[in-house]
């Protein structure tokens, strides 16, 4: 009996140490009690964004209805990608307060090292907190607002929709047209040229039949052109241009760049120069064999 009792009292041991070494020390919760949303914000009114990391300082700024770049440069901003952060922002449900301690903030990384977000509603300051670390599980974050010590444990993993990287937070469609639209593909390589047509209900190029499959996938393609990233310091000298592509009053230009391996592309709609992998580039830049049917 002795023995088993003994065996009883050193397995409950055993448990409390494993518990104690499990749990990171200073994340456990200190209160379940203060629950609910973080921030209180009207999605409609968020006219302003200020995200701060290490590496970015970046201003979000809504003119009309769409959001535009403004820090650090000037840029039409992917309007997905910010209205995802302000749904986001506005859904930060608090499990656990975790702390009140601010000589632990730097443990939940909610200090000078985290992510500092501050949302304005018609010009003025709504809310301003700091986007931490994640939790051990990685399904849940660590947030403080500014003006509280107060450490919250919301969920989701949150640090790739305020960490992006600048390239993220701009609009990278070079050219976008509805599908149905587009009924005439002009491609010229140097001196060769040729056109896609939509004659009679069917696509013709010159007087060949072309592949119904090949042309669907490259009018889906043509219909939405997205960059892979941007190119903002003049290019000297110019870029020799290899490839054009016009269609529906948009040229798109090509220029293939060895020392990089990628394609930079302009389109006559802006100055703009981008940056499109080559894999992408090709699924635009068809040659006449590709697309016209194989003759049985």
């Amino acid at each position: 009996m002795k023995q088993n009792s003994l065996l009883i009292g050193l397995l409950a041991v055993l448990l409390v140490v494993a518990y104690i070494v499990l749990q990171k020390p200073g994340e456990q919760s200190l209160s379940d009690e203060r629950t609910g949303t973080l921030v209180e914000i009207d999605s409609l009114k968020v006219d302003r964004i200020e995200i701060k990391t290490n590496t970015l300082d970046l201003t979000l700024e809504k003119k009309g209805v769409d959001w535009f770049v403004s820090k650090p440069l000037q840029s039409r901003a992917d309007q997905n990608n910010v209205a995802n952060l302000i749904h986001q922002s506005k859904n930060l449900g608090v499990k656990s307060i975790v702390s009140t301690n601010p000589e632990k903030h730097s443990l939940f990384t909610v200090d000078s090292t985290g992510t500092t977000v501050k949302m304005y509603e018609s010009g003025a300051e709504r809310v301003a907190f700091i986007v931490g670390k994640p939790s051990s599980s990685f399904s849940e974050t660590y947030v403080r607002k500014v003006q509280s010590n107060d450490v919250a444990l919301v969920g989701g993993g949150l640090g790739y929709i305020y960490n992006r990287a600048l390239r993220e937070w701009r609009d990278k469609n070079i050219a976008a047209v509805p599908q149905e639209n587009i009924r005439e593909v002009k491609y010229q390589y140097g001196d060769t040229t040729f056109i896609l047509a939509f004659k009679d209900s069917v696509w013709m190029i010159g007087r060949d039949s072309t592949d119904a499959s090949s042309v669907q996938a490259l009018l889906r393609n043509l219909s939405t052109v997205l960059a892979d990233d941007f190119i903002d310091t003049l290019l000297t000298p110019q870029p020799k241009i290899s490839a054009q592509i016009s269609y529906n009053d948009i040229q798109l230009r090509f220029a293939f760049s060895k020392p990089a391996g990628k394609y930079f592309v302009q389109s006559s709609a802006s100055p703009q120069w981008f940056v499109m992998e080559q894999w992408r580039a090709q699924q635009l830049l068809k040659r006449k064999k590709e697309l016209v049917k194989a003759r049985s």
